[in-house]
Parts: structure tokens; C-alpha cells; sequence
């Protein structure tokens, strides 16, 4: 098990923790990507924060997050799904900002000006949506402010991402806490000092450092008991019948243009950069069914497919 996920709880009941090492999916999506070391970063963390937020999530279900500023990243989209899988974009994978006091600057590529969207397909009639203002565009505090105004569960969030000389991914992981009620203010007083004082999450994983042995600095002398186990890993949802529905979307007119030529199309995800390809015979047979009356607001949205 190289990237995985510990999740534990307080034995009082009142405390969350979970933590992460997530080397492996940020390296993944950066060689998909092809990004620079500050896109690197920014996509590294978002890509953390959705696999701590994915398994807060039950069986079946899948979150996504949409970071939106004013800097020359654009976008970040994540998609996590309960079972530890993970995929993720960016904007514009060549920013590579200079320095900011010796640290890569995730907040000047993002913008400082912008919105964090967090939706939730929980496999109700509608997905669960909420959006906060970023409050650091560092990725982790804009998770913790969203969690703890919009779903009003008291959180912090760490993320970290060590990007090596030649633009490599040395390592990467994070913790989440959340408290629940009713809360213990003793506890977490003593938790909120250890975060300050913990050393820096891409070193602590560079150096070997676990997510059960960052757990055990952040609650040391505080009974807890491990709840799980799980692998995380970057892997995409795309398929060639999403392809064919991000095809339908383009319309009749467009279809039957596209059913003429002779080389057919491919439709490339964003999340993950797999490309698909349909032959014109193919694309007719979509341009049938989308002139059939019933076609209509059937299937889903393929989203992430242009």
C-alpha cells in the first residue's frame, strides 16, 4: 500500500482525524497534466484535499471541488469518489511563479480574489452544492473555512506538497480534524498548539514520515482508535459512453457535421487526459438518437470531455 488514507476517531466520540500520504496521486496527475512546479503544487493539494474529502463521504457517493481565482492557474477541478479514487485539473498547467519568502506561491497562481464550489452527488434526487469566498486560495485553509461555515463542522486542514529540482514530485499528503458535537474545547485548544507547531507536512512525508505517525503527533496522549485503512489513488470516472454524451450535448446541426467526416472525432477528459475515439459510423448512430423525440435530458452530463 503506497498511497493511503488513516482515519481514526476520539474515543470520546467527539473528535475526527484523518490523514493521508498521497505522493503517488499528485505525481500522477501532474504527468498527466504536464504541469510546472507551482501548477504542480496547487493541483497537488487540491488533488489531497479531495481524497481527505472523499472519505468523509459514504459508499457510492463522490464529491467535487471547483477552485476558481484571479491568477494565471484559472481553475483547479478535483472529482474524489468514496472508495479513495481521485482525479483532478488545472486552468493552466505551465504557471510557474517565482518565490514567494522562499515558499511556491499556490495563492498568486490561484488569485486571491475567487470562489471554492463543493458539490456532493450523495445519490439523492439532487446534488448537495455550496460555495464559499476564498479566504487564503492556499487550498487547505479555503477546505477548512468551507467545511466549517457551509457544512458548519468546526475543521482544520493541512496540505503539503514538495516539488524536487527537476520539477518532480518528492512528496505529498495532508490531514483533516473536524470536530463534533458535543465538542471538547480542552481537546481542541491542545490540537489547534500541535498544528501550529508541527513540522512541514512535505518534509514530514519526504522524510519518510506516515499519516499514523502524524496522527500520533497530533493526538499524542489523547485516546483514540483507528476506524480504517484505505488505499487512495488517481483514477478517472471517464468512459467512451460519457464521451458520447458530451458528444450529444454539441447538438443535432453539430453531430450531423461531425458524422461527414471521414477521420471521425476523439473527445479528450480533462481530469485525466485519456482520449476516445468514435468513427463517423459511430457519430451517426449518436445523431440518430439525438433526433429521436425521447432523446432529450436522457443520460449524463460527460462533463470533463471537450
Amino acid at each position: 500500500m503506497s498511497d493511503y488514507l488513516v482515519r481514526i476517531m476520539t474515543k470520546s466520540g467527539s473528535i475526527r482525524g484523518l490523514a493521508c500520504v498521497s505522493t503517488e496521486l499528485v505525481a500522477e496527475g501532474a504527468r498527466r497534466h504536464g504541469t510546472l512546479p507551482t501548477a504542480t503544487t496547487a493541483l497537488g493539494r487540491a488533488l489531497t484535499g479531495g481524497a481527505l474529502m472523499g472519505a468523509l463521504l459514504k459508499s457510492d457517493q463522490r464529491v467535487a471541488l471547483k477552485f476558481e481565482g484571479n491568477g494565471p492557474l484559472g481553475k483547479i477541478l478535483v472529482e474524489a469518489q468514496s472508495t479513495g479514487a481521485v482525479a483532478g485539473t488545472v486552468g493552466n498547467p505551465d504557471v510557474d511563479l517565482p518565490l514567494n519568502k522562499g515558499r511556491i506561491d499556490v495563492a498568486g497562481a490561484l488569485g486571491r480574489a475567487g470562489f471554492l464550489t463543493v458539490t456532493k452527488d450523495l445519490r439523492l434526487k439532487q446534488p448537495y452544492q455550496g460555495t464559499v469566498q476564498l479566504v487564503s486560495s492556499e487550498i487547505g485553509e479555503d477546505l477548512a473555512y468551507y467545511l466549517t461555515e457551509s457544512e458548519q463542522v468546526p475543521s482544520a486542514v493541512g496540505l503539503g506538497v514538495f516539488v524536487e529540482k527537476d520539477g518532480s514530485v518528492g512528496a505529498a499528503g495532508g490531514f483533516l480534524i473536524q470536530t463534533l458535537p458535543p465538542q471538547d474545547e480542552e481537546i481542541v485548544h491542545l490540537l489547534m498548539e500541535r498544528i501550529g507547531t508541527l513540522p512541514t507536512l512535505s518534509e514530514h512525508f519526504r522524510g519518510g514520515g506516515t499519516p499514523e505517525q502524524l496522527l500520533e503527533l497530533l493526538f499524542a496522549g489523547i485516546p483514540y482508535e483507528t476506524i480504517e485503512k484505505r488505499v487512495v489513488a488517481f483514477h478517472c470516472t471517464c468512459s467512451k459512453e460519457k464521451g458520447e454524451q458530451a458528444l450529444l450535448t454539441q447538438g443535432r446541426e453539430e453531430l450531423e457535421e461531425l458524422a461527414k467526416r471521414d477521420d471521425g472525432i476523439t473527445v479528450t477528459c480533462a481530469f485525466c487526459q485519456e482520449i476516445w475515439s468514435y468513427t463517423p459510423e459511430e457519430i451517426g448512430v449518436l445523431f440518430e438518437e439525438a433526433t429521436a423525440p425521447a432523446a432529450e435530458d436522457e443520460g449524463e452530463s460527460g462533463e470533463g470531455c471537450h
